[in-house]
């Protein structure tokens, strides 16, 4: 990310356009778009510094209510889009919107390959485990089982699980929130934009009319806090409403104690680690769906490694300054592997 380079500040209402917002009410889009506005106030990167790009779906219509630069793409193109943009303009701050059926399906190779590369994008993934906008398919990340408009008999296959595909793609950050968590939700985004390399934010986002409560078991306030974990680099793994319960290693796996008890103390609870290079915990701790171990929400991997915009703008200068070119024009009128018609 390009961090502002100016003494100006920014508010919230900097990044909204005049745009209605046109959501179902009780969407958890607004909330989203909301936090959104805030964390890029936070960040300071100004407006005309900004670009937000989507694909198709409920979630993409994001780009309508910032006044930022953006483009809303086609199905499943905006890892595309936003991959070239910020080769071409490297100095913007570049924003992808996707849902999990845009980023995971027709999108799904746009997205892994992104990720492999590590192009300094941001992108946020909005999870309700459905097509809404097509009037509720069942979509990559729906449960086995998931009965719906086109699996009126519930689907027969398993789904994909986004952080273990920003894992498999050798992805260095990935964060998770839930729409309800505000303060989260910000968190994570501003995390977000400070890594640099590629980085996928998963939202758990509720869709009232096609999937409504899909997420209540980690929503509810009287059961969020047994189970979720917030995961903060360098503190322990502690959760629970009295932040009794932790994580400890168990073999190669985890498992949750409560300290105090069975001859478990503070010091069996493992700390959270999110820079360490290998993924193996990361990807444990991201694996965790909210039932046997809690949901894990926060920052749960953010690691340095070189950055594809940069190392194509470096590989750019050495081969202009070694041939000598001035221009695309200039090297290819000056190459031998030209003809005339």
């Amino acid at each position: 990310m390009e961090t502002n380079n100016t003494s100006a500040t920014f508010a919230p209402q900097d990044y909204k356009s005049e745009q209605s917002v046109r959501w179902c009410p009780g969407c958890g889009d607004h909330a989203i778009l909301n936090v959104l506005h805030k964390a890029m106030a936070q960040i300071g990167v100004a407006p005309k510094d900004t670009a937000v790009i989507s694909g198709i779906g409920c979630s993409s219509r994001l780009p309508y209510y910032m006044n930022t630069y953006g483009m809303h793409t086609i199905h499943g193109r905006a890892a595309a889009i936003a991959t070239g943009l910020k080769t071409a303009r490297p100095d913007m701050t570049v924003w992808q919107i996707s849902g999990d059926g845009d980023g995971l399906a027709i999108g799904g190779n746009h997205f892994i390959h992104a990720v492999r590369r590590n192009i300094d994008i941001n992108i946020l993934l909005f999870n309700n485990k459905i097509y809404g906008l097509t009037k509720g398919q069942y979509s990559p990340t729906s449960d086995r089982g998931a009965v719906t408009k086109s699996s009126p008999y519930g689907t027969t296959e398993d789904p994909f699980i986004p952080a273990e595909l920003v894992f498999g793609a050798r992805g260095n950050f990935f964060a998770r929130s839930i729409d309800v968590a505000l303060d989260t939700t910000k968190e994570v985004m501003v995390a977000a934009a400070l890594h640099k390399g590629a980085s996928v934010v998963e939202v758990l986002q509720n869709c009232v009319i096609f999937n409504n409560g899909i997420h209540s078991f980690l929503t509810d306030k009287e059961q969020r806090a047994d189970h979720t974990i917030h995961l903060r680099h360098g503190e322990k793994m502690l959760f629970g409403k009295e932040m009794q319960r932790g994580l400890v290693q168990d073999g190669f796996g985890l498992k949750a104690v409560t300290v105090g008890e069975d001859g478990y103390t503070l010091d069996d609870v493992l700390t959270h680690d999110a820079h360490a290079p290998a993924n193996f915990l990361h990807q444990q701790l991201a694996m965790m769906d909210g039932h046997e171990l809690p949901l894990a929400i926060g920052v749960i991997r953010d690691v340095e490694a070189p950055t594809y915009e940069a190392e194509v703008e470096s590989q750019v200068e050495q081969v202009r300054a070694r041939k000598g070119f001035a221009s695309l024009r200039d090297m290819i009128e000056r190459t031998s592997e030209t003809w005339t018609v």
